[in-house]
């Protein structure tokens, strides 16, 4: 068994795992908040659905992890490394993305405010997720 390949499930599996932690906590969090809002009688803000997605754009960088590492043809070790270690730095991203989100959308029930700080906060939560992928694919190009 080629260890490339399991490096390129991993890059793709720890990635999704992420993405779908991250969307459960905060799909959660503002079904929560939603509820508190209907029994205050309050309007429920719809860019809660943003929050709960947002997790997901890391599976999204996983599978072009998984592609840069197939098509970069790095030794075993290389693909292997960059798929376990990358794919968990991307997944983790989601992860806490997640409940950044859930926090995110607590907050905006509760006070229907601050919507584009929370979007800033979930952005650099983000940004781990992108400077992975971009230096996992230097790393493999090199």
């Amino acid at each position: 068994m080629n260890l490339a390949f399991i490096g390129m499930a991993a890059a793709l599996g720890l990635s999704a795992a992420g993405s779908a932690f991250g969307a459960g906590f905060a799909g959660m969090s503002s079904v929560g908040a939603w509820k508190k809002c209907y029994a205050a009688g309050k309007p429920a803000p719809f860019i809660m659905i943003a929050f709960t997605g947002a997790p997901l754009t890391q599976t999204i960088y996983g599978f072009l992890l998984m592609n840069f590492i197939r098509s970069a043809n790095p030794d075993a070790g290389m693909a292997l490394g960059c798929g376990i270690f990358g794919g968990i730095a991307i997944g983790l991203s989601a992860l806490f993305q997640g409940r950044i989100a859930a926090a995110s959308a607590d907050a905006l029930g509760a006070t229907g405010k601050g919507t584009a700080n929370y979007f800033i906060v979930i952005g650099i939560a983000e940004t781990v997720a992108l400077f992975t992928l971009v230096f996992c694919l230097l790393l493999l190009n090199s």
